[in-house]
């Protein structure tokens, strides 16, 4: 069972930025696919960027521009760096994880999910 922390959410204004982080545990190795999800309320979740175990990326076509996944290995860490926020980001964020290759951006591809962590984006 992989246990997994977000943090780094929080309300900024409109253009601001935020790094959200997304912490593992046990160590999961390389053998993980990892994905950041967000909902806001009435909608459905929505994939947001992904990287595979091959260290390949995707994103949503809407955010690509202003969102960037990492991750740090040796720390068993995953990052997502949103930039120019805008309101209609305003969302619940979620870590998700499952064992695999590719990158990934339909929930239904991941195993274990984090609580979330709250980004509010006033205008």
């Amino acid at each position: 069972q992989v246990q997994l922390v977000e943090s780094g959410g929080g309300s900024v204004q409109s253009g601001g930025s935020l790094r959200l982080s997304c912490a593992a545990s046990p160590y999961t190795g390389s053998n993980y696919r990892w994905a950041w999800f967000r909902q806001a309320p009435t909608k459905e979740r929505e994939g947001v960027a992904s990287i595979g175990n091959n260290g390949a990326t995707i994103y949503a076509d809407s955010d690509k521009c202003r969102i960037t996944i990492s991750q740090e290995k040796a720390k068993n860490t995953l990052y997502l760096k949103l930039n120019n926020l805008k309101p209609e980001d305003t969302a619940m964020y979620y870590c998700a994880a499952r064992f695999g290759w590719w990158p990934r951006l339909d929930p239904g591809d991941y195993s274990y999910w984090g609580q979330g962590t709250q980004v509010t984006v006033a205008s």
